[in-house]
């Protein structure tokens, strides 16, 4: 199935947003209407804003942030904040199975697929990871920047692993048919959740620490291992992941692009954007209206047929390929 309607350019697959972040903390944000959001605070993904931009699927991330305790209550609120402000509305469609993502690009709709950020609110209680799947979550990071019960994040100091709780939090997941992200793990994290893992991870929002020396982003074996298992890669937009030289400009993804490509990673890489949880954007991309900047860029560099697998084809097939049925 075609993934574009006839005569449109490539549509736009984002692998993560912090919206939820965002709603968690001020409800009365609106991410249906940009306009509507005038305050010091704004929503960079907003369904005008993604419309503009040409996106065909939005993956929402609930995190919690480090200020508040990461409690299920807060997932919970989270949930259901995504339920009644953007899968409740005629121009989203919420995606759990299959079906439904093929309903959503079948109808011109915004696929709609949550995420969780970090497996803290979980607390080692397969009950509630178990509640977080039947309310929609399908792909899972274990942690974020920082350690948990489950494993280490890249700015912990002491650099290690998963947990013993952390190992069982991985079968648990894939018994459940859910999806598991790499971002945020230390190196070591990683290379465990490879070796115990049967199914495809993902990096939802990491770039190239060749191009650019930041520990967020991958290193070449890393992301060789998740070019072999046919996992995915997300571009991320965060400006110190994308270049060490200051300000970011759409262009400059140009080079982890080429680079990520060379391991042989052309059909693994999409787009992991960030918005909503960067306070400083790549010129060019400062919302998701401005998509096609990124698009020109990739159409310039490697054509259009490039281009329709970077910015969302190869997200699509990935999730065709995992979903549950």
């Amino acid at each position: 199935m075609n993934d574009r309607y006839p005569g449109e350019e490539p549509r736009i697959a984002d692998f993560h947003c912090d919206v939820l972040s965002k709603l968690l903390a001020d409800p009365r944000l609106d991410p249906i209407d940009s306009a509507n959001n005038r305050g010091p605070v704004t929503l960079d993904a907003t369904l005008d804003r993604q419309r503009a931009g040409g996106y065909m699927l939005q993956a929402y991330a609930i995190y919690l942030t480090e200020s508040k305790p990461k409690t299920m209550d807060a997932v919970l609120r989270s949930a259901d904040l995504f339920e009644q402000k953007i899968a409740a509305h005629p121009g989203y469609a919420k995606v759990r199975v299959r079906r439904d993502l093929e309903r959503a690009l079948q109808e011109g709709k915004i696929a709609a697929l949550l995420t969780l950020e970090g497996a803290d609110a979980l607390q080692g209680d397969w009950a509630l990871l178990r509640t977080a799947f039947a309310l929609g979550v399908r792909v899972l990071g274990l942690t974020w920047n920082y350690a948990n019960w489950a494993a280490d994040g890249v700015l912990e100091p002491r650099q290690g692993g998963l947990t013993a709780k952390g190992r069982e939090l991985v079968d648990a997941a894939r018994d459940l048919g859910l999806l598991l992200d790499v971002s945020h793990l230390t190196d070591a994290g990683f290379w465990e959740l490879v070796e115990r893992t049967e199914r495809p991870l993902i990096a939802s929002h990491s770039n190239s620490r060749r191009i650019c020396p930041h520990p967020r982003n991958l290193t070449d074996d890393q992301l060789r291992a998740l070019i072999a298992m046919d996992g995915r890669i997300g571009l991320t937009y965060v400006p110190y992941f994308i270049t060490d030289r200051g300000q970011a400009a759409a262009s400059d993804l140009l080079p982890h692009i080429e680079h990520i490509c060379s391991l042989g990673g052309e059909d693994q890489l999409m787009l992991g954007s960030d918005f909503d949880g960067i306070e400083q954007h790549p010129a060019g991309l400062r919302h998701a209206g401005e998509a096609g900047q990124l698009r020109q860029e990739v159409e310039r560099a490697y054509g259009a047929a490039f281009a329709e697998k970077l910015l969302g084809g190869n997200a699509i097939r990935f999730l065709r390929q995992n979903l549950p049925e």
